[in-house]
């Protein structure tokens, strides 16, 4: 009965389908290997194949890849070819699958010291055939992972020689290459670690002290481990590629994320770019031994928003989740990093112990033969074998004449000892050194007191062996990945807004297809948009080639849903024949597509009046009333700075209720809004709003940013929360343009130190302004406006010269950025300081204006009671 021909009918029970085609009268039951086939072979997966064993951190085939590089050692290198082949012995799977995995062991470079073109990490390459790479074990490898006397020994699968079941790994290995493997309903994915912190680690889980650990990635990056959780399911860590700012149309990335090479990255980028989500002019690809890809950008595309694109919409950023799995007598256990690296610090000090257990034996058997042999030369005992004509009488007669200086042995003297006593050759005998002999017992003795010392200490000698593997091996392996908090990247603020968005206000139509209506805006296919009707509804809306929202629109704006600072002015009236109300509102949390009357609901409600204002502004607008009746004044004014922003389900104020025939703006309005609070973080290097870290100040539109870097270079810049900031910053903070800024620096041409005080002359440039020698340094700089520092000189022949203070207003006046400065000194200086500074009044003329503000976080959504008289003029009724 063919399997193929079996037709399930419930869980282990089967009908032949060639033999009982119409009928399903006969049923089979199906036992044994059928039913255990799944299980057989899940089972065998995880166990033989995809998960590593926590013993020793190998998956099979890298155990016996090990396992063959040490038969095949002999200090040379073999070619890989050979030692896949050597390894078919041991492992019954085809020679792909063995050389791809010494390769992946190889690029790791900690137990295989390669020769040949290996691949490369960074780009992607693949390895040379295995018939033109070679391979030999490094001394790391020899060192941690032999010791055959402690291996577990086991048949290969053909029973004719025999393998390792788990090799003595005397270090935490799968924590140092990581490990990633898919099998049969579970996965395992165990990040690289460093190897310094490893053993730092180690050392520290046998001092019983606190300790933490975090991946470090061969290709470097930036890595956030914030939710690494152990490495254990539900953590993740985020992981972005090293991005700097070359020149205003140049980004350089230098290193890139754990799991992606510099292929994907490139391509990612180019699929961003094809979609319109970012804009690049080139990519260039100089990728060597050091990543380099070079992206040159258009021009007017801002370097800090690409960056901040690069991380949102392509593989510059990645998010690895980690799932420590392994195997534990031949049963998978999930279990994180810390427990993975206790166990092998424990089974390392078993190891350890087991292997000083041997030595001492070993110790202890040769010193017992060496006294043995002493006695039987020392006191001719071996003359005594001269007339004895039969073996078991030579036995007994070296027995009887050793048994009185024997008293002082460790052991008894065996049959096996004697044996050996007597194939001691006549030329050792004729030139045996009693004194010679003493000193090897000697030095025996000392060896086995030493050993008893170490077992006594296991827990110092075990720290010795981690301290030894590390200054041994742990040079050049420093960590490459830098652990660094990140932000996180909205990518609406960041995507290029690379179509266009137009309406057709009769007929209540918006989309990019729309291209022979009326232009609004730039747009993205992410953007949401928001619209405002004439009947005093709005909706928000994602972006789409063509959307019906309702006719009559009266304005139409790209929306952000976290933008508080955009107030909307209105004024509507009341039904058909009602009462004119005003109203300033604006809009955050809304439901997408959901229409909102901004009205009191009334039939026949009509918009007046309507601006959409970025930054709060508040316009000045004039009522022209119909002529009804007896209305005294037909024409007043409205300051919309005088009604306070609520939420957009408030009715507003009364404006009149007498009915209008047009409203006019008069004026122009300026931000009622506080000047924005901007931080720095300094854990992200990001600027926030939100009172994260250090307050720089509170900016309006116009205020900008200082900085000055440790390369004496200056800007200011717009305070923009994408900005990116450089290494080596030293100032940060809001610039006050009359305010001189103070500096000493080392001049490396005349190799003398100066000083000078200067203003910024151009605040969208950067400028550098120490000289430009290679050896030229800024010492100190202060934005203060009477900044003091002191002069530590160096000793001429034992003479040290007083220290100089120096007042910098008095010693130098405000001269042009680009100006040397004055010399400070001619003595040789060891040691630049800044004091306190000295007292100042700010002049009036650089106190920030003070604004009569409204603060739109501390308006409640409640009705307010007043109203505009039929004059025009407001009015306010208490309840």
């Amino acid at each position: 009965m063919s399997e193929d021909n079996l037709e399930p009918l419930e869980e282990g029970h089967f009908y032949d389908k060639q033999e009982h085609p119409d009928q399903k009268d006969t049923i089979t039951k199906v036992t044994g290997m059928y039913k255990d086939w799944f299980l057989d072979y899940a089972s065998y997966v995880i166990l033989e194949r995809a998960v590593p064993a926590i013993e020793d951190g190998f998956k099979p085939v890298q155990r016996r890849i090990m396992h063959s590089l040490k038969e095949l050692d002999d200090g040379r290198y073999n070619k890989v070819a050979n030692v896949v082949g050597h390894t078919m012995q041991y492992h019954p799977h085809g020679d792909a699958s063995i050389g791809d995995a010494m390769v992946q062991i190889g690029q790791k470079e900690l137990l295989i010291d390669t020769q040949g073109n290996w691949g490369n990490i960074l780009t992607g390459d693949g390895a040379a055939a295995s018939r033109y790479i070679e391979a030999r074990l490094s001394k790391f490898g020899l060192e941690v992972l032999y010791s055959p006397k402690i291996t577990p020994w086991q048949a290969s699968y053909d029973g004719r020689r025999n393998e390792p079941i788990n090799l003595p790994v005397k270090f935490p290995l799968l924590l140092a290459q990581g490990a990633e493997g898919i099998a049969v309903g579970l996965s395992t994915k165990v990040l690289p670690h460093n190897f310094n912190e490893l053993i730092d680690a180690s050392i520290k889980i046998l001092k019983n002290k606190p300790f933490t650990l975090y991946p470090d990635f061969p290709t470097a990056g930036i890595a956030d481990v914030s939710n690494y959780n152990e490495g254990m399911r539900g953590g993740r860590v985020r992981v972005r590629a090293r991005i700097s700012q070359v020149d205003k149309s140049t980004l350089a990335i230098t290193q890139i994320p754990f799991s992606t090479n510099t292929t994907t990255l490139i391509d990612s980028i180019l699929k961003a770019n094809d979609k319109g989500k970012i804009k690049i002019k080139k990519i260039e690809d100089n990728t060597a031994a050091e990543v380099e890809i070079l992206i040159h950008l258009p021009a007017g595309v801002s370097p800090d928003k690409s960056i901040d694109a690069l991380y949102a919409f392509t593989a510059c950023e990645t998010s690895v989740a980690p799932l420590g799995c392994v195997i534990e007598d031949n049963k998978p256990l999930f279990i994180g990093v810390r427990d993975m690296l206790k166990i092998s610090t424990d089974r390392t000090v078993d190891l350890l112990k087991r292997e000083l257990e041997i030595q001492l034996n070993e110790l202890e058997e040769q010193w017992h033969f060496q006294s043995l042999e002493r006695i039987f030369i020392e006191n001719r005992i071996y003359r005594l074998i001269e007339e004895e004509e039969t073996w078991q009488g030579v036995i007994k007669a070296i027995d009887e004449g050793l048994k009185p200086f024997t008293q002082h042995l460790k052991r008894a003297v065996t049959e096996e000892d004697i044996v050996r006593l007597t194939e001691i050759r006549i030329k050792r005998i004729s030139k045996f050194d009693i004194d010679k002999a003493q000193e090897k017992i000697e030095a025996l003795e000392g060896d086995i007191e030493q050993v008893k010392h170490d077992l006594e200490h296991l827990t110092d000698f075990a720290i010795a062996y981690f301290q030894n593997l590390k200054e041994k091996y742990g040079k050049g392996r420093e960590r490459k990945t830098e652990l660094k908090s990140f932000d996180t990247i909205e990518a609406t603020k960041v995507v290029l807004r690379n179509t266009k968005l137009y309406v057709n206000r009769a007929e209540g139509f918006i989309g990019t297809g729309l291209k022979k209506d009326e232009y609004v805006a730039d747009c993205s296919d992410i953007d949401d948009v928001i619209v405002f009707l004439r009947d005093g509804s709005m909706m928000v809306t994602k972006v789409d080639v063509k959307t019906f929202v309702g006719k009559d629109i009266i304005y139409i704006a790209i929306f952000d849903k976290s933008d508080k600072r955009t107030i909307y002015n209105m004024i509507y009236r009341d039904g058909r024949s009602g009462p004119s109300y005003v109203k300033r509102f604006n809009v955050t949390a809304v439901t997408r597509d959901k229409p909102y009357d901004l009205t009191t609901g009334t039939k026949g409600s009509q918009v007046l009046y309507f601006s959409g204002n970025p930054n709060g502004e508040a316009e000045v607008v004039t009522i022209l009333l119909r002529q009804v009746g007896s209305i005294k004044k037909l024409k007043f004014e409205i300051d919309f700075a005088t009604i306070g922003i609520k939420g957009r389900a408030s009715r507003g104020n009364t404006v009149t209720k007498y009915p209008i025939r047009k409203i006019e703006l008069k004026e122009k309005g300026i931000s009622t809004l506080k000047p924005r609070r901007i931080w720095f973080d300094e854990t992200v290097q990001r600027l926030n709003v939100e009172g994260r870290g250090e307050l720089l100040g509170e900016f309006r539109a116009n205020d900008r940013l200082l900085i000055v870097n440790q390369l004496g270079k200056v800007k200011t810049i717009i305070p923009e929360l994408t900005t990116h900031f450089e290494e080596g910053m030293i100032v940060l903070e809001k610039w006050v343009p009359k305010k001189p800024i103070s500096a000493i620096y080392y001049d490396g041409e005349k190799e003398r130190y100066y000083v000078k005080r200067f203003l910024v002359e151009h605040e969208n440039k950067e400028e550098i302004f120490i000289t430009e020698h290679s050896n030229s340094q800024l010492e100190i700089v202060s934005t203060d406006y009477r900044p003091v520092a002191e002069i530590i000189f160096s000793k001429i022949k034992g003479v040290q010269k007083e220290t100089l203070t120096v007042d910098f207003e008095d010693f130098i006046a405000v001269k042009g950025i680009k100006a040397l400065g004055n010399q400070l000194t001619t003595d040789k200086v060891r040691q630049v300081n800044l004091l306190e500074s000295l007292p100042f009044e700010v002049p009036e003329e650089e106190i920030p204006e003070e604004m009569e503000v409204k603060d739109e976080d501390t308006l409640s959504d409640t009705d307010d009671k007043s109203s505009l008289d039929d004059d025009g003029q407001i009015t306010l009724s208490l309840d």
